[in-house]
């Protein structure tokens, strides 16, 4: 359960801690979040190369990636079944239906799982404008302070 905290009894020093930690907090989600659209964009392509996989396409040349910039060229001899990278270096076949499941079915849990962190993310942004706007307030009020004891000094 998360702790209440009153900002107005919080002194200048414990809101820039308070800043810090809420910074730390938006950088993380904000990071989960991109992390987790770079996953869902890769089962997105490998949804959507499924669509050439067809009778019409059977025995077609194609080129077959050995890394990230070498390819060798192949036939495309089996339209019918895929295998799919399921992670930790298994791979499991599929026919190209279930293949079309599996990658909307994680499509659809990544979509979920950001939509539970922008909550979070949102009401990290807002406690960290009211933090700013109390810190800046705290500012004023001591450099107002500060400067009529100096003039009263005078």
């Amino acid at each position: 359960m998360a702790q209440q905290v009153n900002l107005s009894e919080l002194s200048l020093p414990q809101l820039e801690v308070l800043k810090s930690q809420l910074d730390q907090e938006v950088e993380f989600l904000s990071s989960s979040i991109a992390q987790l659209k770079v996953v869902q964009t890769k089962y997105v392509e490998a949804k959507d190369c499924l669509t050439v996989l067809n009778k019409s396409n059977e025995g077609k040349e194609l080129l077959v990636p050995l890394s990230s910039s070498m390819y060798v060229p192949g036939k495309l001899s089996d339209v019918g079944q895929v295998l799919i990278d399921v992670g930790t270096g298994y791979y499991v076949e599929k026919s190209v239906e279930n293949a079309r499941d599996f990658f909307k079915r994680k499509i659809d849990f990544l979509t979920k799982q950001m939509e539970k962190i922008q909550p979070a993310l949102q009401e990290k942004h807002a406690m960290k404008q009211a933090v700013v706007m109390m810190s800046q307030k705290i500012q004023q009020l001591t450099a107002v302070g500060a400067s009529q004891t100096t003039a009263a000094k005078a």
